[in-house]
């Protein structure tokens, strides 16, 4: 599956992003998809993702009731809605697939990425 994230900018302390992860091929709901980020000289770290299916999500604790993930299996798309963002959400955020049935927070565990794209919160 390949992959392609779009949605970032630069916002304001407090705003809002949607981020969305278009998916090629015809297998989108075979996958648990998540979201990761990379601050500047930072590793890159879990975000949160979803089940195969939609019904299950899972958050990092630094996200947790701020952002929303989801997915339309119709349109093979992966979103993060971004709400309340601190200067702290500042970085490159990556959609990934991973071939499983359960979610994984394990960054190891996921085989396909998208590009990134690039969120900016300022304060």
């Amino acid at each position: 599956v390949q992959l392609q994230a779009c949605g970032g900018g630069l916002v304001q302390a407090g705003g809002s992003l949607r981020l969305s992860c278009a998916a090629s091929g015809h297998t989108f709901s075979k996958y648990v998809m998540a979201w990761f980020r990379q601050a500047p000289g930072k590793g890159r770290k879990y975000v949160a993702a979803i089940s195969r299916s939609g019904g299950s999500q899972d958050y990092a604790d630094s996200v947790k009731d701020r952002f929303n993930i989801s997915r339309d299996n119709a349109k093979n798309t992966l979103y993060l809605q971004m709400t309340s963002l601190k200067p702290e959400d500042t970085a490159v955020y990556f959609c990934a697939a991973d071939w499983a049935y359960a979610i994984s927070t394990d960054i190891t565990d996921y085989d396909y990425w998208g590009q990134g794209t690039q969120v900016t919160v300022s304060s």
